[in-house]
């Protein structure tokens, strides 16, 4: 059900796979995609020279080896903001557009008589958009729920044909058996709160790994375990639309913790550096703000007084550090905000001392902890800030709660 039947390899119209009703608009320029095998053996082809390389240095012979691999993917999916033409005269169509892409991250093999599976490729660059292979590309915009889970429904039918079954393909020279494991790692927090059935970043269940809420987070800066799981979310759904115990609204939301849709897509979620480096950015921005105004020290600022300190802060930085001010928070103004010489630039605006310490201690725990998340392997690639994580995120929460405690009350 779902699965595409069209057996061409080229690229197919994004809908095949499911039957169209009379009343369907005409969907033939919404989207185009690979069926889902199709890309799959296409990028297994492109690696043929490094799996075959792999089983060599692995001392593997060719023969022995024809069953027992498995492939890791990662899916990812985003919206690629504004696509608009610059000149109109196309069809009509959303100006926003969707990419559904897969990475090849690791190839094992369990050779027959073995006991543990060999790894005969990883791919170097896993963050490169040069290892991402685009199978979907949606004219679509990413809030549009209805339309999106239209188009990626066909995507899950396959991605779930092909979990139980064995792909036989010729490597080497020789048919290889193949299984696949999906990861859906690369969707942001936004892309998984729509995938898993969450209620948007506005709601208070903030989180899309754990139940917390707004005033919990404030509260426990820590210790929070991971609770959110594709199946646990496919349950909570169930509860959602059944309600069982006939509670109101409100109680009913709070039992499912704000999982309010049907989950549509297994996801792995994590937070990717990035919105980290964002988030973090954001916050330290109005910290900023905050303790230029020393808002520790006053109840309920006025609106035109916020004003004033946020004016002070964005002259003082565009004087100092050549910022300019930006309307949304990105990537790019985040990096430059978080480092230890703007801290310096904001303290001149900063009365106290004690303060200015206090802000110059919060950045160095800040900076000890970003190597961590920014690598792609934390392990290998900066060992000292991986063990003093655990450390340095207590001390950063217990600084945010007790000298900033104004903020999270």
């Amino acid at each position: 059900k779902n699965v595409s039947a069209s057996c061409n390899v080229g690229i197919i119209n994004g809908l095949s796979g499911w039957t169209s009703s009379v009343d369907d608009s005409p969907a033939d320029t919404i989207t185009r995609r690979f069926r889902y095998d199709v890309a799959l053996v296409s990028a297994l082809k492109d690696l043929e020279e490094d799996i075959m390389e792999g089983l060599r240095d692995c001392g593997m012979e060719d023969s022995a080896c024809t069953s027992g691999f498995s492939v890791m993917i990662k899916e990812s999916c985003d919206g690629m903001g504004d696509v608009s033409e610059k000149h109109g005269g196309g069809p009509v169509i959303p100006e926003k557009a969707v990419r559904f892409s897969i990475t090849i991250m690791s190839v094992s093999v369990l050779a027959d008589d073995e006991k543990e599976a060999v790894t005969i490729f990883t791919e170097p660059k896993p963050n490169s958009e040069l290892s991402c292979k685009p199978l979907c590309l949606m004219f679509v915009d990413e809030s549009d729920h209805e339309t999106l889970t239209a188009l990626l429904g066909p995507v899950v039918a396959e991605r779930n044909a092909m979990k139980e079954s064995r792909l036989i393909l010729s490597i080497g020279g020789l048919p290889r058996s193949f299984r696949f494991h999906f990861r859906g790692t690369g969707y942001d927090e936004k892309m998984v709160r729509e995938m898993e059935g969450l209620e948007a970043s506005g709601s208070n269940y903030v989180c899309t790994l754990c139940d917390s809420s707004r005033a919990e987070a404030s509260q426990n800066m820590v210790l929070h375990s991971i609770t959110r799981s594709h199946q646990d979310n496919l349950e909570r759904y169930e509860i959602w639309r059944t309600n069982p115990f006939s509670e109101t609204g409100d109680e009913l939301r709070d039992r499912v913790k704000g999982v309010s849709a049907k989950p549509f897509m297994e996801t792995h979620c994590t937070l990717d550096a990035l919105h980290c480096d964002i988030g973090n950015a954001i916050e330290f921005y109005k910290i900023f703000q905050d303790e230029i105004g020393e808002v520790y020290q006053k109840v309920n600022p006025s609106r035109e007084e916020r004003r004033s300190w946020r004016a002070a802060l964005d002259k003082q930085l565009r004087k100092k550090l050549k910022l300019k001010p930006v309307m949304r928070m990105n990537g790019n103004y985040a990096r430059r905000l978080m480092t230890q010489e703007t801290v310096e630039v904001v303290c001149e605006l900063v009365p106290s001392e004690e303060r200015r310490e206090a802000l110059r201690e919060l950045m160095r725990l800040y900076l000890q902890m970003k190597p961590v998340w920014r690598a792609t392997c934390p392990a290998k690639e900066c060992p000292d800030q991986l063990c003093r994580y655990s450390f340095n995120s207590q001390s950063f929460a217990d600084l945010l709660s007790s000298t900033f405690k104004y903020r999270y009350n």
